[in-house]
């Protein structure tokens, strides 16, 4: 994995296809490269670099003309980053190029089978294996060719074939990782990703599992991988190209934080029902009939998402009365779990492709599970296999770590919490009351951006820690848990994070000066406890800092954030720890919107 951008037409390819990288940048790699060709050369000429796509866009030559063409960031699963290593990948004789995001699971077996018949591979690429393949195909139509070769294939992808015998096409196919169509005039685009496409077109055809397409420059087609036509009618996507620029900040995530209170108002908007204090959910497909016989909610995640699904899980049990709980998607498929009729699923991914979630949905499905999406990215393959859903409209997020998209998340399930407990017993008063504490929310995280430059003097300090402390209890800690994880993924401190109330049970251990501690303190019926962890801290000479709705005596610094109602108090009490996160990060050099070892988008396992 992790990007893949493609065109054919009439215009010079190579411009496009390094503008089209640009655009995936934020997804995560670690080399890229490009392949092009014209109707009349009859070859393909490529390049390809370790690094950024700059590194590779200092290579191409300035005679490196084509009208189609292929290209690729890499995020290494099979082999070191390297310029061999580097997508696309090309047969012996130069006549078939790859692009593939994903992982083949029999990729060893195949390539031993393929070295004792005379091939010599250049690369330690599970994709090279497809290259050769194809080029042995003897089907006479690259179709056929392809089509035959995905029929060896274990594993997941997403792929662009070219082949020079064929200059006037490019095929494509899906299994498990994202291929989008981009419908143009009298030229057509592919990519992983709708980023690379919105400055070129609106008009896309999202491909499902198992679905392969032929692009022309006038036309495609789509069929499945047995070669049955499919039906694909072009949508038109909301996001525009200027949504995914930096709009005046250094970072996309500097960006993106900041526009928690438009977006958070974008998730509210005409879902309140004020009548009868309520919301209007009517994407879940589920009426009150079949909502008051759920016994439980499942929540499955990864990561971020995973904690959202935490603190959603606190809130349908709190405002619903629901037994729920959120637990990590890519543990819940491989543990051959109960699946009950009479619980609901619930699927929580930013992009709506991350594939631990979607191969979760999918068992469930298989099972005669109802499962609900709660996903950023409108026709994603979750949304579109769940049977219902809450879009978070949180807009484009292109900084690796998510952070407008988590808060609209945990939004969303504030309005499935609430719609589910005003279709059982939470009454009118109640139904008002978190309506009320929903419509404060947009204020209440401007207010919050006005901590930064107080948030900024803290970093200085927390950027000479080695290792940190989160701690939190019931609300607090699902908070803990992902302001930990931000400080980890963007400024590689290392940080844990515990229930306070497990303090005395082993982590008390690491506690001294040089540990600095982070407490989630809401001004709630456990404000107490909460003290009574931090004076624990305090006896062991460890260093405090508080996240409170007031002052505290025991810590050493407070970040006092606005107060909600307790139920929706998580949803704010991050926020100033992702500036936290940001500012300690930038203090120490790192590539903020881009961190080492990962990507934006987990399509493999």
């Amino acid at each position: 994995m992790c990007g893949i951008v493609g065109y054919i037409g009439k215009r010079d390819v190579a411009p496009l296809l390094l503008e089209g990288l640009q655009r995936l940048e934020y997804r995560g790699y670690d080399s890229a490269g490009i392949v092009v060709t014209t109707p009349s050369s009859g070859r393909l000429k490529m390049v390809k670099a370790k690094g950024r796509v700059r590194d590779l866009e200092a290579k191409v030559p300035a005679r490196f003309k084509g009208t189609t063409g292929i290209a690729h960031t890499r995020w290494a699963t099979h082999g070191a980053p390297s310029d061999v290593n580097a997508h696309p990948h090309l047969d012996a004789e130069g006549k078939v190029a790859v692009v593939h995001n994903g992982i083949i699971d029999n990729a060893s077996d195949l390539r031993r089978k393929l070295e004792a018949d005379g091939v010599e591979f250049l690369s330690e690429t599970d994709t090279e294996v497809l290259v050769h393949l194809i080029a042995r195909s003897q089907a006479t139509k690259l179709e056929d060719k392809v089509r035959e070769t995905l029929r060896l294939i274990e594993g997941t992808y997403g792929i662009a074939v070219m082949h020079a015998d064929f200059p006037d096409r490019i095929v494509v196919a899906r299994n498990g990782s994202p291929v989008v169509l981009g419908i143009g005039e009298k030229e057509m685009f592919v990519a992983s990703d709708i980023a690379a496409l919105v400055s070129h077109t609106r008009q896309i055809v999202t491909l499902d599992d198992g679905e392969m397409a032929t692009l022309k420059a006038d036309d495609f087609r789509t069929y499945t991988t047995e070669g049955t036509r499919t039906t694909a009618e072009p949508t038109t996507v909301e996001w525009e190209a200027a949504s995914y620029d930096m709009g005046g900040h250094d970072t996309y995530m500097h960006k993106e934080i900041h526009e928690q209170a438009d977006a958070v108002d974008r998730v509210l908007r005409g879902r309140i029902d004020d009548r009868f204090s309520t919301v209007h959910l009517g994407g879940l497909n589920l009426d009150a009939r079949e909502a008051r016989r759920i016994r439980r909610v499942k929540i499955l995640g990864c990561g971020t998402s995973y904690h959202a699904g935490m603190i959603g899980a606190q809130m349908i049990e709190q405002l619903a009365r629901i037994p729920a709980d959120a637990e990590p998607a890519s543990e819940f498929r491989y543990r051959n779990a109960v699946v009950d009729p009479d619980t609901l699923y619930v699927a929580v991914s930013q992009s709506g492709e991350t594939y631990d979630v979607l191969a979760a949905v999918q068992e469930l499905k298989r099972k005669g599970a109802r499962v609900l999406g709660v996903v950023n990215v409108v026709g994603s393959a979750i949304a579109r296999e769940a049977d219902g859903g809450i879009y978070v409209h949180a807009g484009p997020e292109v900084c690796v770590v998510s952070t407008k998209c988590f808060t609209n998340t945990t939004v969303a399930f504030a309005l499935l919490a609430l719609h589910l407990g005003r279709t059982r017993d939470l009454s009118v008063r109640d139904g008002k009351r978190i309506i009320e504490g929903l419509r404060k929310l947009p204020a209440q995280i401007a207010e919050i951006m006005e901590l930064e430059e107080e948030v900024k003097k803290l970093a200085l300090q927390f950027a000479e820690a080695r290792s940190m402390l989160f701690i939190g209890r019931v609300r607090g800690y699902p908070v803990a848990r992902e302001a930990s994880l931000k400080l980890k993924e963007i400024s590689y401190i290392h940080a844990e994070a515990y229930p306070a109330s497990e303090l005395k049970h082993g982590p008390l251990a690491l506690i001294e000066p040089a540990l600095p501690t982070v407490a989630i303190v809401p001004d709630d019926d456990l404000l107490e406890k909460n003290r009574a962890a931090m004076e624990e801290i305090k006896a062991r000479s460890g260093k405090i800092l508080a996240v409170a709705h007031q002052p505290q005596e025991k810590a050493d610094e407070t970040i006092v954030v606005p107060k909600n109602e307790d139920e929706l108090d998580p949803i704010l009490m991050g926020i100033p720890l992702q500036l936290l996160a940001y500012h300690t990060a930038l203090v120490l050099g790192r590539d903020i919107d881009k961190p080492r070892n990962l990507a934006k988008s987990v399509t493999v396992e």
